[in-house]
């Protein structure tokens, strides 16, 4: 077998956990019992040849919250890591490799880590389960257990881990012990799991507090800090403080730098000062500021130069989030623009998934005055040798087309004119739709259509080349002339890791 071939197979294999029929009938049956997910939970975990209690020596930062839990996780891994600290980081979604959501020393494990400690984890698992009725943790319960083992192995120092969806029954939340709990920003995001309020919400995120254990939370709405205050209290936390802005921290060498743009990220990185300074207390070491600068976050408030067009990639998803992206892309691109030696073009590359309410968010969107706005699903190529990290099983294609077409319109509600899209030989919605197909059936044939051949890493003689119509050729001249073209990718962290796995090659090795 070659040796890539054996991480693949992890990867397909991994991948059959999205759809088993056993995880599945897990969740139906969890739905109306959120408790019962912790005690599968902890099952799952013995059967994989862990126990609870030694995870309550990987002395781990437990972090939860709306927007910005994963940049304040980013930020308080690389200031631990900067003090010579074997680190372990666990996040989630990936971007492009599925092995990005464990960390160790601030990188994806290797495909031979990741394969070795995979099927260690699935034989054990896969060798109990006809006791257990077949049952098979489902795709996240999986990772998050493999998380755990490869902390273990690893002999990692701290592990900073950051909760999947809401809290309290989030299976990340079997932790008993961690060092020091944080809650970033607040809102409303997920409805359908964690409620549809911010009171119900912040319940659900408060659900990480642990008796005795200090936590964190940055500054948010009244009623929301007043629930994370009541939980606190009920569940003996030890207490709950509010973190200051970061503007307020004393340094000696002037205004602290972020490694990660935009404004927002400021409470991110108050919150991760003092999760990490708990953390340094406790081995008598001083907290220190000076790495934020350092911290690398792919797909957040992230450029990407190449030649002629300029890429800004963010994967806010949320009406919160997207605002923030929207500030964020107007500065960073005016100042892009301003260098410029001639007419930019302006485009939106743009979907959302699940239960988000795209058309409002897609709205913030209009004052950033697009020239072109463009609709995909999250397919990175529509091949039939798409990158198995990156598949999902969960959502049909005609499900993911369709949500682009509503996109589509609500764009053409909020916009005087609407996007100058077609393809030729798309995928097909229905004979209605073939006449005048509205979307790209994937981000790299958008990809293409937005560049125009200006960007070499696209024009690699190995990828496949999307026919377009002529006529849609034609209404794409103001990309041929402008001087330069700049990108905004947004709406999912999907779509802009899909994205990178095109764009960025080293992301994809």
């Amino acid at each position: 077998m070659e040796p890539g071939q054996e991480y693949e197979d992890a990867i397909c294999t991994l991948n059959t956990l999205q759809t088993n029929a056993s995880a599945l009938e897990q969740v139906r049956r969890e739905r109306g019992h959120p408790h019962l997910q912790l005690q599968a939970m902890r099952g799952f975990l013995e059967r994989a040849g862990l126990t609870v209690e030694e995870l309550d020596h990987l002395n781990i930062i437990h972090v939860t919250g709306t927007k910005g839990k994963g940049s304040t996780c980013a930020f308080t891994e690389q200031i631990l890591r900067s003090y010579g600290f074997r680190t372990g980081f666990y996040s989630s979604p990936h971007l492009v490799q599925v092995r990005e959501r464990i960390r160790i020393n601030g990188k994806p494990i290797g495909k031979e880590l990741f394969t070795k400690y995979f099927w260690q984890v699935y034989g054990r698992l896969d060798e109990t389960k006809d006791a257990h009725g077949g049952m098979m943790p489902a795709y996240f319960r999986f990772l998050t257990i493999l998380a755990f083992h490869v902390f273990l192995k690893e002999k990692v120092d701290v592990a900073v881990v950051e909760v999947g969806i809401g809290g309290a029954y989030d299976c990340t939340n079997i932790i008993r012990r961690p060092w020091v709990c944080g809650i970033s920003s607040l809102g409303i995001d997920h409805t359908q799991i964690l409620g549809d309020t911010i009171e119900k919400i912040a319940w659900q995120k408060g659900g990480i507090f642990k008796p005795g254990v200090p936590a964190f939370t940055v500054k948010q709405p009244e009623h929301a800090l007043a629930v994370l205050k009541d939980r606190a209290t009920l569940l003996s936390c030890c207490p709950l403080r509010v973190c200051p802005e970061l503007e307020d921290y004393q340094t000696d060498c002037g205004p602290l730098h972020l490694g990660l743009a935009g404004l927002h990220q400021h409470s991110n990185a108050s919150l991760a000062l003092q999760l990490s300074h708990t953390w340094l207390q406790s081995r008598c070491l001083p907290g220190g500021m000076g790495w934020l600068a350092d911290t690398e976050w792919p797909g957040r408030n992230q450029t990407l130069k190449h030649g002629a067009v300029t890429y800004f990639l963010d994967g806010a998803h949320t009406l919160r989030s997207m605002q923030a992206c929207v500030n964020w892309f107007r500065e960073t691109a005016a100042q892009h623009e301003s260098r410029a030696s001639g007419p930019v073009a302006r485009v939106l590359l743009f979907n959302a998934t699940g239960e988000r309410d795209s058309a409002a968010m897609l709205k913030l969107l209009v004052p950033c005055h697009f020239d072109f706005a463009v609709f995909c699903p999250n397919i990175t190529e529509a091949v039939t040798s798409c990158n198995a990290d990156q598949q999902n099983f969960n959502v049909s294609v005609e499900h993911m087309l369709t949500r682009c077409l509503d996109n589509e319109r609500s764009w053409r509600l909020h916009h005087s004119s609407g996007p100058q899209l077609l393809i030729e030989d798309a995928l097909p919605l229905g004979p209605e739709k073939k006449a005048d197909p509205l979307v790209f059936p994937c981000i790299l044939s958008a990809l293409q259509w937005i560049t125009q051949g200006r960007d070499s890493v696209l024009a690699d003689g190995a990828k496949t080349v999307f026919t377009v119509k002529p006529s849609v050729m034609a209404k794409a001249a103001p990309l041929c002339d402008a001087v330069e073209i700049h990108v905004l990718i947004t709406g999912s962290l999907h779509l802009v890791g899909g994205a990178l796995r095109h764009l960025d090659l080293a992301s994809s090795k």
